[in-house]
């Protein structure tokens, strides 16, 4: 179906382990998981927010309403941000401040179906939201959280690529961009820097829509190209900022705060940069902004971004829950990765296969699968019968590792042979030491695996 993504089973193995990594380094941080329904209310999901997202919500229509020709009062989630803060708001005297969630869920858009772009897709977010106030330090947080995923996933060298929307708006006011919805427009079209290129984007601002002098156009890219090289070197480029402007001193303070936090919390300086392009397409962002990308995939673009917003859930409470977070979307990112070679498949979780080698011994292979699955060991029992050598051809197939042979010979001696499929060899041991054989040879292989894979990005 398009617009979908279906793996083969080794495939969806390799997915599920990415998506137990990202779960497993949320929970490392002291993230805690919620879940909110596939469907929301149209207009809890409509709440402005800006971007192209909202014109590709799916409508959920009951078949008595359409007969009845009811405006749909339901929808299909297109983010997990919109639902965490109609969360938020309506467990507000439940949760403990500040609230660190997160989920992974899928999410549904209208895109059109090409290659890479999918209408139901895996998101993974976390968020911390604060009651009344949050400091700028857990936006600092979020990047080590960023760096110890993907450091995991063993995808190569990336790099958190980090600005701040008060710098960037009060750059613009100084240049006369003062007005919030051309200021937004601007901010849009400078987000596209690296995807469109220098000179679209200054064509675009020169043109028709925005004509704006080429003065402030050539400011403005000047500015936006910004690329800073190490920890010293992004201090050295806040430093030389000029801007008189009171909100953009806001956002130079808060990057500095943040890149000494950063690298305190153990993110070389190889990963996390400052690029003054990156401002996010939303509208409720409005301080720390991040993207992640590949250093040697570019054309990948961003594989994690994010950033902070001072009342998300206003629309819901008159409480005031700033927050700081990021998302992931784990659908695409693989399928990126796949097609960039980085995304090797995953090994069955199938560990052994017992061998039918005579239906009339069938329930001692029966009850040799529920000794190995009682001491931990993933175990299929050949239900029907066929040749050795085919039994052994699906098992590699497969990616079943063992199997487990115990024909007239071996029932005799008390002995089962055991052919690795992986190392194509063959050995016999002694029926009451299969289990522990088994799990020696199943570790082994493991750390086999764990050393292959050890170079990190």
């Amino acid at each position: 179906m398009p617009g979908v993504m279906e793996l083969l089973p080794l495939d969806q193995i390799a997915f599920q382990n990415m998506l137990d990594t990202v779960r497993r380094n949320f929970e490392r941080f002291g993230f805690l998981p919620i879940e909110t329904p596939a469907i929301e209310f149209s207009n809890i999901l409509l709440t402005k927010s800006g971007g192209e997202t909202e014109r590709q919500v799916y409508f959920v229509q009951s078949t008595g309403s359409l007969k009845q020709g009811d405006e749909p009062e339901l929808a299909l989630r297109f983010d997990l941000t919109v639902p965490l803060a109609r969360y938020v708001a309506e467990h507000e005297q439940q949760l403990t401040f500040p609230f660190r969630r997160y989920q992974m869920q899928r999410v549904y858009r209208g895109e059109s179906a090409q290659r890479g772009r999918y209408r139901e897709f895996y998101q993974c977010d976390i968020d911390v939201i604060g009651k009344d106030q949050l400091s700028v330090r857990f936006d600092a947080e979020l990047p080590a959280v960023i760096y110890s995923i993907f450091r995991e996933l063993e995808i190569g060298p990336f790099c958190i690529q980090i600005n701040n929307r008060k710098l960037i708006r009060g750059f613009f006011q100084s240049l006369g961009i003062a007005d919030g919805e051309r200021q937004m427009l601007v901010l849009r079209e400078v987000d596209k820097l690296d995807k469109r290129g220098e000179q679209k984007v200054r064509d675009t601002l020169r043109g028709e829509g925005f004509a704006l002098e080429p003065a402030v156009v050539d400011a403005i890219l000047a500015f936006v190209g910004t690329r800073s090289q190490g920890h010293e070197d992004a201090l050295r480029r806040l430093d030389a900022i000029a801007v008189d402007n009171e909100l953009a001193a806001a956002g130079v303070a808060e990057l500095r705060e943040v890149l000494g936090l950063v690298r305190a919390l153990g993110v070389p300086e190889t990963h996390y940069a400052l690029n003054f392009s990156i401002a996010r397409g939303l509208d409720y962002y409005t301080g720390t902004v991040y993207e992640t990308t590949l250093n040697l995939h570019p054309e990948i673009g961003s594989i994690c971004s994010g950033g902070r917003y001072e009342d998300l859930a206003s629309q819901y409470t008159r409480s005031r829950l700033p927050g700081v977070g990021i998302s992931i979307g784990a659908t695409r990112l693989f399928w990126q990765l796949q097609q960039a070679g980085l995304a090797a498949r995953g090994r069955s979780h199938v560990q052994v296969l017992v061998a039918l080698m005579d239906e009339a011994n069938l329930p001692l292979y029966l009850e040799l699968g529920t000794q190995l699955r009682l001491a931990g060991i993933n175990t299929e029992v050949q239900l029907e019968t066929r040749k050795l050598a085919r039994q052994f051809q699906y098992a590699d197939r497969a990616g079943i590792r063992f199997v487990a042979v115990l024909g007239s010979d071996e029932i005799a001696k008390g002995t089962v042979a055991v052919k690795d499929m992986r190392r194509q060899e063959q050995f016999e041991v002694k029926r009451e030491d299969l289990i522990k054989t088994l799990r020696v040879e199943i570790q082994q292989g493991e750390v086999m695996d764990a050393l292959s894979g050890q170079a990190a990005p």
